[in-house]
């Protein structure tokens, strides 16, 4: 195609052509495209609309990337695939995708993080656990002395009935209400 000065466009710059004289004709460009200066200028600027098309038409490509199948062989495997086969168990399958809000990851991360981390406790909360912690230590101590003045220390059996303790366990049961009594007791 020769424009009017005499310039040959090539069947590489039509679409370029094309584009730039829809513009002008919708009045978005004043440029004319038989100007030698703008001949010159013609494979940068044909390169950017290229560019342009292909990213628009390769992003226009993974938004409708087409449907997948889904498909049990006879052997019970399970098959994906993008193209429909003859097996009767196919299903077409819904696949959508969206693109990523980096602010919105990046606040569901810290919500995350934040239900994650223990909050400090409020006074009440600090209140309850301090009066749970004097029940613990006066029980404790009780339990101590009980197991200092008594002459025999028994415990339960899963029948009810009583077992009585021999010599080690006495010390061992001693040590760990003392245990208790050092934990519960000194705050």
């Amino acid at each position: 195609m020769d424009c009017d000065r005499g310039h040959d466009i090539d069947g590489k710059d039509m679409l370029y052509y094309i584009i730039v004289q829809c513009l002008n004709r919708l009045g978005l460009t004043g440029e004319d495209i038989s100007s030698r200066r703008y001949v010159g200028n013609l494979m940068i600027r044909k390169n950017a609309i290229v560019f342009l098309i292909m990213l628009a038409v390769s992003s226009a490509g993974m938004a409708f990337a087409g449907d997948i199948y889904k498909w049990t062989d006879e052997d019970g495997n399970v098959h994906y695939g993008d193209r429909p086969t003859a097996e009767a168990s196919e299903e077409p399958l819904a696949v959508s995708s969206r693109i990523t809000d980096p602010p919105k990851v990046q606040a569901g991360y810290e919500a995350k993080a934040a239900a994650i981390e223990p909050a400090e406790p409020t006074a009440e909360e600090l209140r309850a656990q301090g009066l749970e912690r004097e029940e613990k230590c006066a029980t404790s101590k009780a339990r101590l002395q009980k197991f200092l003045t008594s002459r025999r220390l028994y415990k339960q059996d899963e029948n009810g009935e009583r077992v009585y303790l021999d010599e080690d366990e006495i010390l061992a049961a001693r040590e760990r209400v003392q245990n208790q009594v050092e934990e519960y007791c000194n705050f």
